[in-house]
């Protein structure tokens, strides 16, 4: 009894990062199709879905719902737009700023979540629910308040070729004046990647002038895996 239950707190701890791995890799092709901004949108509908099946597993005394909610997270949390969104709608000059937000929120959630989930607070026996469902509340507040925003200038130029949408997105994120220098840029950035080959993870494996790249990220993953977050 003791090694099944070891085995299903193992498979939930661990199916959020299965949903992750989907999320990111289905990115790209999504991001492209349909905008960051509607992918972002359909983010939340499902993190407020995973959240509302994780808040009623216990009602309906089901621990699969809770497998179910945790991989929908994986997928909708590991999908890497908020960042880019962001990156793309701010202003040159907050750019690095507005990038590191994305990092500072990941942490501050973490422990909010870690701070909530002891035993004093939403941790106890009949209160776990609702820290199950708490994801969904984020989720919420960026659902009703998405829709005011416009989408991204960089996709509306770069992928959808409207460069009259691309104005009048960045005149509604920072306001009348001239942002043709801004426009000037996304163009290079266009003219660029059409020069560029985008590699496949296996092309990107074999090609000899990333080879360094790649073991630097390889062995930072690595240490931070070492570093005891997953335990956390």
């Amino acid at each position: 009894q003791q090694d099944n239950l070891l085995f299903l707190w193992s498979i939930t701890v661990s199916i959020f990062g299965i949903g992750g791995l989907l999320g990111s890799s289905g990115s790209r092709y999504l991001t492209v199709k349909f905008g960051k901004k509607k992918c972002l949108l359909c983010n939340n509908v499902l993190m407020i879905v995973a959240a509302s099946i994780m808040g009623c597993s216990k009602i309906a005394q089901s621990f699969e719902m809770i497998l179910i909610g945790r991989f929908m997270c994986g997928v909708s949390l590991c999908v890497p737009l908020h960042h880019q969104y962001v990156g793309e709608i701010s202003p040159k000059k907050l750019r690095g700023f507005a990038n590191s937000t994305s990092s500072f929120f990941w942490s501050l959630g973490k422990a909010v979540g870690q701070i909530s989930g002891q035993r004093e607070l939403l941790g106890s026996q009949s209160l776990w629910p609702m820290l199950m469902a708490s994801c969904g509340f984020p989720a919420l507040v960026q659902l009703v308040a998405l829709p005011f925003f416009p989408e991204s200038p960089p996709y509306l130029l770069m992928h959808k070729g409207d460069q009259e949408g691309c104005k009048k997105a960045i005149r509604q994120l920072w306001g009348e004046g001239q942002h043709q220098a801004e426009i000037d840029d996304i163009m290079k950035e266009k003219a660029t990647m059409k020069n560029t080959k985008i590699l496949s993870v296996l092309e990107l494996v074999k090609e000899p002038a990333f080879r360094w790249q790649l073991y630097m990220i390889v062995i930072l993953t690595i240490t931070i895996q070492l570093c005891g977050i997953n335990a956390v």
